[in-house]
C-alpha cells in the first residue's frame, strides 16, 4: 500500500480557522488520510501565520503546515520557528533564515518528505534562490530517505508553476500549487507520475476577494493604500485536494474538493 495524503488549500483568515475546525475531523473520517498538509500562509489576518495559530491548527489536526511570502510576517513565529518542526518556510529562502524549508513526516507506517518551495515572479518583496535548480538537487538528497516527496510550490505566475511542474515530473511525487487563492480545475497526473494542481484553491469565505471583505479590497483598488482590516465570513468552504500514492512514491490518483462547511455561530465569530 502507498499513502494518501490530504491536502488543505491555503488556510485565509478565522473563516479559515472555522472551516477547518467545523469539518477536518468530517472529511478525516471520509478520506482516511495518512497525513494532513496545509498550506497556512494566509491564515492570521489574511497574511501571515502568528504561532498562536499554528499550534492552534495543529491541535485541529493537521501534521504539517506550509508557508509562502507571508511567513515571516508574524513576530512571534519568527521568534519561534525553530521551535515548531510542522511548520515549514520556503526551502529556497537563504540558509541564515529561521526555520527548515523540508522535513520528514510519519505518514501512517511510511515517511514523506514535504517540502515548500516559492516562486520568484511578482514577488517584488522576497529575494529567494532559484526553485528550478533547487529542486532537482534535493530530490534526489531526499529520495535516498524515501520515494515519497510532496512539493508545495507557492508561485504567483501561472507559467512558473507549469514549467516547474514538468521539471519536477520524475522528481518528486507531486507538487501542489498555491497563493492564488482560487481553485483551478486542472489537476492531472504527468506521463512520470508527478500529480500536479495549478492552485489548490483557499479555505475560508467564498463571498469574498481572496479571502478578505470585498468592500476593503475596492477601496485598496482605487486608492492605492493596502489593507487586509476586514476578514469575509459569507460561505466558508474547505477546499483542498486527495493524492493517492503508489508504492514507488508516483501519484496514482488526484482530485480537487470543496467542502461547503456550516455557517459559524454569528458574525465575527472566534475560532475558539
Amino acid at each position: 500500500m502507498g499513502i494518501r495524503v490530504l491536502y488543505i488549500a491555503e488556510i485565509v483568515g478565522k473563516a479559515g480557522i472555522w472551516s477547518v475546525k467545523s469539518s477536518l475531523s468530517h472529511i478525516k473520517k471520509t478520506e482516511k488520510p495518512d497525513i494532513v498538509i496545509a498550506n497556512g500562509d494566509g491564515t492570521t489576518g489574511g497574511w501571515g501565520l502568528g504561532r498562536q495559530h499554528a499550534g492552534y491548527l495543529r491541535k485541529l489536526g493537521i501534521d504539517a503546515i506550509t508557508g509562502g511570502d507571508c511567513i515571516f510576517y508574524k513576530k512571534d513565529l519568527v521568534e519561534g520557528l525553530d521551535t515548531l518542526p510542522y511548520v515549514l518556510r520556503p526551502a529556497n529562502y537563504p540558509a541564515e533564515s529561521p526555520g527548515r524549508g523540508w522535513r520528514f513526516f510519519n505518514a501512517g507506517t511510511k515517511r514523506i518528505a514535504v517540502v515548500s518551495l516559492l516562486g520568484r515572479a511578482s514577488f517584488s518583496r522576497v529575494h529567494s534562490e532559484n526553485p528550478f535548480t533547487m529542486l532537482p538537487v534535493l530530490s534526489d538528497r531526499l529520495r535516498q530517505e524515501t520515494p515519497y516527496i510532496l512539493v508545495d510550490f507557492h508561485a504567483s505566475a501561472t507559467a512558473e508553476k507549469q514549467a516547474l511542474f514538468y521539471l519536477a515530473d520524475g522528481l518528486v511525487s507531486a507538487v501542489i500549487g498555491s497563493h492564488s487563492r482560487v481553485q483551478t480545475s486542472d489537476e492531472r497526473i504527468l506521463e512520470k507520475g508527478c500529480g500536479v494542481i495549478t492552485d489548490s484553491g483557499r479555505t475560508g469565505s467564498q463571498n469574498s476577494v481572496a479571502g478578505i471583505d470585498a468592500a476593503v479590497k475596492i477601496r485598496e483598488y482605487i486608492s492605492r493604500v493596502p489593507d487586509w482590516s476586514r476578514d469575509a465570513w459569507a460561505k466558508p468552504e474547505l477546499q483542498g485536494v486527495v493524492l493517492d500514492l503508489d508504492d514507488a512514491g508516483r501519484t496514482a490518483g488526484i482530485r480537487r474538493f470543496r467542502y461547503e462547511c456550516p455557517d459559524p455561530p454569528g458574525a465575527g465569530a472566534e475560532e475558539e
